[in-house]
């Protein structure tokens, strides 16, 4: 067979697997279907956050925020209406930045010595740290509470805190390991090389180049940590979250301010993700 004459077989092979694509998925009744589909999806994941945001401009009539009665500012004006709902709201920031913060320095010193480390037991480790994430939150939160009974740990802040950074060390170690597998290790090596501590190199080097990953983990960490309510409700004792708090106000009362509240987290959240992308823009630009 010529040059020639394989160009054209092949060039007869790509001919029929376009129009076999073009059979399967072109079209545009095939585009329409596929954008309807993608079109209902997106508003099955975003109806519920509509509806939080949208009802916190509602003016109920009663002590339930449920059917919407008319629009007012009033709510955004007094978002902490009530002394309790706000206390809840400022026990859940304190427990999720702690906790954030003791988790991302174990998790991110974890990941990098399951990483760049070998050591007897390393899969072993591996394969527990999944287990926190494949366990149900209601078999996790009993057998705390269990152990905190056990060494006789009065219920509370401090329990609250240690159930969630042993749950967001492993969210934390997974992204970081993502990111720190991919990390070349001679630049250490150079480093070092050019007279630099073991020190130095690290937070010079190694961590700017991780801090990606970081952020995205302690993200992620502190959003777990602030939505969380099964854990918590098992080991929170007489201390009130954010999350408790709304699941007891269902049986009184839901005052708008706790739509008030969740869509101002939400709009935070957003405002720190453009915040992030556009950092990592300009980082590539440059």
């Amino acid at each position: 067979m010529t040059l020639q004459e394989a160009t054209a077989v092949l060039d007869a092979i790509d001919t029929k697997r376009s129009k076999g694509r073009r059979s399967l998925g072109g079209g545009k009744l095939g585009d329409i279907v596929l954008k309807a589909i993608a079109g209902l999806v997106m508003l099955y994941i975003f109806l519920p956050i509509f509806v939080i945001v949208a009802f916190s401009f509602n003016h109920p009539a009663g002590k339930f925020n449920y059917t919407w009665q008319g629009f007012t500012l009033d709510n955004w004006a007094h978002p902490f209406k009530y002394p309790a709902l706000t206390k809840a709201m400022q026990m859940s920031l304190s427990v999720a930045a702690l906790s954030t913060l003791i988790a991302v320095v174990l998790g991110t010193l974890l990941a990098i010595a399951l990483v760049r480390q070998r050591f007897r037991g390393n899969k072993a480790v591996e394969t527990f740290l999944v287990l926190p994430l494949t366990a149900p939150e209601v078999v996790m939160g009993a057998s705390l509470l269990t152990l905190f009974l056990d060494l006789g740990w009065a219920t509370g802040f401090g329990t609250i805190l240690i159930a969630h950074v042993a749950f967001e060390i492993s969210f934390i170690a997974m992204t970081v390991r993502a990111r720190v597998r991919g990390f070349d290790w001679t630049l250490e090596d150079a480093s070092m090389d050019l007279g630099a501590s073991p020190a130095r190199t690290f937070f010079k080097v190694t961590l700017p180049l991780i801090v990606p990953g970081i952020v995205a983990a302690a993200m992620l960490s502190f959003a777990l940590s602030l939505d969380d309510f099964i854990i918590t409700y098992f080991v929170s004792g007489s201390t009130v979250t954010y999350p408790l708090f709304v699941n007891a106000a269902v049986k009184a009362a839901v005052p708008p301010q706790i739509n008030v509240i969740a869509t101002a987290i939400l709009v935070v959240s957003l405002v720190l993700l453009g915040a992030g992308t556009l950092y990592r823009r300009k980082k590539l630009d440059a």
